[in-house]
């Protein structure tokens, strides 16, 4: 069975930069654009389009940081 991640594009998204934000490497779209058939290839995604994202490694972990604080 495969896992996937659950994503709701932002403004101005890319599959490029939804790639490097999942999977660290931002050349590692193509799995994600093979799970969401039905979704359009256009060079920037409308903002609001729930996208499935495979889990490709179990060893790999997803860390979202947050900016710095800037005073």
């Amino acid at each position: 069975m495969s896992e996937f991640y659950s994503y709701i594009t932002k403004d101005r998204d890319r599959w490029d930069l939804i790639a490097y934000k999942f999977y660290g490497n931002a050349t590692k779209y193509e799995p994600i654009i093979n799970a969401n058939p039905n979704i359009p290839i256009t060079p920037i995604l409308e903002a609001g389009i729930k996208l499935k994202i495979p889990v490709l490694d179990e060893n790999n972990s997803i860390t979202f940081e947050l900016p710095p604080w800037r005073n």
